[in-house]
């Protein structure tokens, strides 16, 4: 494992904020912050819901609960934030503000906005690195974080330092990125930095660290996903749509039939049915029965730490996902 191209000064945080989504890269960038001696108590993860705490439409059943079994195992904080209604609600905004956003707190749930302008959506994100039209990313992650930060005083105590999972062999986008920055939330009473750790590690690299910790992937590595975005995610390529219908044959028939009802396909020419049908079901997602269940299950039952680590089917392989 190489130390990334810049290192921040750790000693001057009071609290280290980890956007932690599941996936390979926040964890890497978690195990890093605790291999450069950040105490866990110093640490925080900050996990968004993408259907925001209601039935699952787009995102993976088991996420939080395997978010919250990595913050068990390190007894580190977790705390939820989401946007009211999430992605099927946000979808489905006729003539409505956005729905205001909730996040978990030290003392309760907290909440926030709610009471813009009315606006209709109608039509999924579309598949473009252009956050004004791929709006899951802000709606759904990046504003609800920042409101999280924003909307807590405790943020005015010291400074936080936010820390993402952003890669530059991700995507010619993201290599663009800074690995060190202020936050969109900083102001001059809130000092907020944003560290990219992992920015510069090849995929490589991430995997070693996972397996040096011994922890279990996400089913989704282990079913042949490449990345961990939503299950449905708009980048979906035809492989995991093909996929999803296989094995996941509700969540996909969710999707179908909502592009369906609205006339409207995620990609700009081909329907989701029509993907999964130039694509290839990936052949792990029926080899593994335990992870195949454990997916599509909101409760966690398998243990974190993996007795024999093996490298999961979708490491190199499909990396479909947001640019």
């Amino acid at each position: 494992m190489t130390a990334p191209a810049a290192l921040p000064d750790l000693g001057a945080y009071r609290r280290f904020v980890v956007a932690f989504s599941g996936g390979k890269d926040s964890l890497a960038a978690l195990l890093h912050l605790l291999s450069l001696g950040v105490p866990a108590h110093a640490i925080e993860l900050h996990h968004h819901d993408v259907d925001g705490q209601g039935p699952t439409f787009m995102d993976w059943p088991c996420t939080p609960a395997y978010v919250r079994a990595i913050a068990d195992h390190f007894g580190i904080a977790l705390y939820v934030s989401w946007r009211e209604g999430g992605f099927a609600r946000e979808l489905a905004r006729d003539d409505a503000p956005t729905a205001p956003i909730a996040f978990e707190t030290p003392t309760g749930i907290g909440r926030a906005g709610g009471n813009g302008p009315a606006g209709t959506r109608g039509l999924f994100p579309q598949t473009s690195p252009d956050l004004r039209v791929r709006w899951c990313s802000p709606a759904l992650k990046i504003d609800v974080l920042a409101a999280a930060i924003r909307n807590q005083p405790r943020f005015l105590d010291g400074r936080t330092l936010i820390i993402t999972g952003e890669r530059a062999e991700e995507s010619p986008s993201r290599a663009r990125y800074a690995t060190i920055e202020p936050h969109r939330t900083s102001t001059l009473a809130r000092a907020v930095d944003h560290w990219r750790p992992v920015h510069d590690w090849t995929e490589r690299l991430i995997w070693d660290a996972i397996a040096q910790a011994r922890i279990r992937p996400h089913p989704a590595y282990v079913l042949g996903w490449g990345r961990l975005s939503c299950r449905a995610c708009i980048f979906g390529s035809p492989d995991q749509w093909a996929t999803l219908r296989l094995v996941f044959p509700a969540a996909f028939r969710r999707v179908a039939a909502r592009e369906a009802a609205s006339g409207k396909t995620i990609h700009r020419s081909l329907t989701v049915t029509q993907l999964a049908d130039r694509g290839t079901a990936f052949p792990a997602a029926t080899l593994h029965p335990d992870e195949l269940a454990q997916a599509d299950d909101p409760v966690w039952s398998l243990s974190i730490l993996a007795d024999r680590w093996t490298l999961p089917a979708g490491a190199f392989g499909d990396h479909a996902g947001p640019p």
